[in-house]
């Protein structure tokens, strides 16, 4: 897990599909305020982890202390 990784959320892009919480499995966002996407565990990120970001639809989730050169697959 790390301190240094964490996906950041752009609200203006997001659509609140849920589908990044849902197929998160190391509780970095609080499931509670499903379907919108808030980061409460940060450092449960594990580092180089893509997953949600891969999965979003919009693009909308980038990472913090991301220097691979990743692109959200979706932009809009």
């Amino acid at each position: 897990m790390s301190k240094e990784w964490y996906p950041i959320i752009n609200y203006e892009k997001c659509r609140e599909c849920g589908i990044c919480v849902e197929m998160c499995r190391n509780q970095v966002y609080d499931k509670e305020r499903m379907p919108k996407p808030v980061v409460v565990n940060p450092e449960m990120c594990c580092q180089g982890c893509h997953g949600c970001g891969n999965k979003c639809s919009q693009g909308a989730i980038t990472y913090w202390g991301d220097t691979s050169g990743w692109n959200p697959p979706n932009t809009v």
